[in-house]
């Protein structure tokens, strides 16, 4: 398996290197080593964005391991954009934001929903990009009905934002099979996310 070594190279030169050998390399997987945090979230992002499956393991001293395997269709980044990857993440990688309702504020849950949708959208336009949004409890309904939080949340994921929607939530709501976008996951999952945060945001 082809691995590049990008350890000491600054953002977005990883990312350049990871898109150019993925453009070229005809579906063969490969394997991007990098040294700093910042680096390690930024090709794990434009992975995923590009519909490939990514892991990451730790290396030798600082260095991390990423492994890509594209996936059976290849995405398209029309607007793939070298300043969406910067080196520096304000507050640090890992910016997780938290959604466990469907409104936001007390006292109109219909003022409420209107708020929550406009917050949603406007998450892709604040930096950084967020490396993942967690959602429960009430929050997974965004995740089923249509509405402006629905599409920006597809769109958030298009960009490489991974969201994790709670299952036992969706089951207990009985939104099993209305789930639009995002991938189920459990407590584990939602607490180690949490746990290894640079910052967690949410609106409640």
């Amino acid at each position: 398996m082809k691995t590049m070594d990008c350890r000491g190279l600054n953002c977005p030169e990883p990312v350049l290197r990871a898109k150019a050998f993925l453009e070229q390399g005809q579906g063969e997987p490969f394997i991007v080593v990098v040294d700093n945090e910042a680096s390690r979230e930024n090709v794990l992002r434009f992975g995923r964005s590009q519909g490939c499956e990514v892991s990451v393991a730790a290396g030798d001293g600082e260095s991390f391991i990423i492994s890509i395997v594209p996936g059976d269709e290849q995405k398209s980044e029309e607007s793939f954009d070298e300043a969406d990857y910067p080196c520096d993440l304000p507050g640090g990688a890992n910016l997780v934001y938290v959604l466990s309702s469907d409104t936001m504020g007390r006292g109109s849950d219909e003022l409420g929903w209107a708020l929550l949708q406009t917050y949603v959208t406007t998450i892709a336009e604040v930096s950084p990009m967020p490396s993942h949004i967690l959602i429960y409890n009430g929050g997974v309904k965004l995740v089923t009905a249509e509405g402006k939080a629905l599409e920006a949340l597809q769109n958030l994921e298009k960009k490489g934002v991974t969201i994790w929607v709670c299952g036992t939530c969706l089951e207990f709501f009985k939104l099993e099979g209305e789930r639009k976008v995002g991938s189920i996951t459990n407590m584990y999952d939602i607490m180690s996310t949490m746990a290894s945060a640079g910052r967690l945001v949410s609106p409640y």
